[in-house]
């Protein structure tokens, strides 16, 4: 069967992938990935099977796949990388202008009719006057996290 991808390493290649197989510091990932490439390695004679030597690792075969395809595409340096985002995925709702909102709300005066606030009478004037989208989780984690009682 014809392979779509093949690793052809250079010697200085081969010994960085070595090396990071045999280090102690490595990650477990990238220690895999390097072995995956030592095993892929054309140059060391007939390659085993993907599967074969996704058991011999202990990785899947779309594991081994995918480690050779960004190999291919994106290059040795990449495979044995951490990918660092950008920025964040998802904002945070609570900023610290909604946090002081949620402070002073508190800590006023409770809704006529009642004693104190609770987190779903906090919740529901909180969406009405500054987020709409804050649940009432969200709150509670706010209020937790500054160790406000509402009782």
């Amino acid at each position: 069967m014809k392979t779509k991808y093949v690793v052809a390493l250079t010697e200085s290649e081969r010994e960085f992938v070595q090396k990071i197989v045999n280090d102690k510091t490595t990650s477990p990932t990238f220690k895999k990935r390097a072995q995956i490439l030592l095993a892929l390695y054309t140059n060391a004679g007939k390659p085993q099977t993907q599967i074969t030597i996704a058991q011999r690792i202990g990785v899947t075969p779309p594991t081994i796949y995918n480690t050779l395809k960004q190999h291919h595409t994106q290059g040795l340096q990449t495979t044995l990388q951490f990918k660092t985002p950008k920025e964040p995925n998802k904002k945070p709702i609570v900023t610290g202008e909604i946090e002081a909102h949620i402070i002073a709300t508190a800590c006023g005066k409770p809704p006529e009719g009642y004693a104190r606030w609770t987190v779903r009478s906090l919740t529901n004037k909180i969406t009405l006057e500054i987020e709409p989208n804050m649940s009432r989780e969200t709150i509670r984690r706010t209020l937790k996290k500054l160790n406000l009682n509402l009782t």
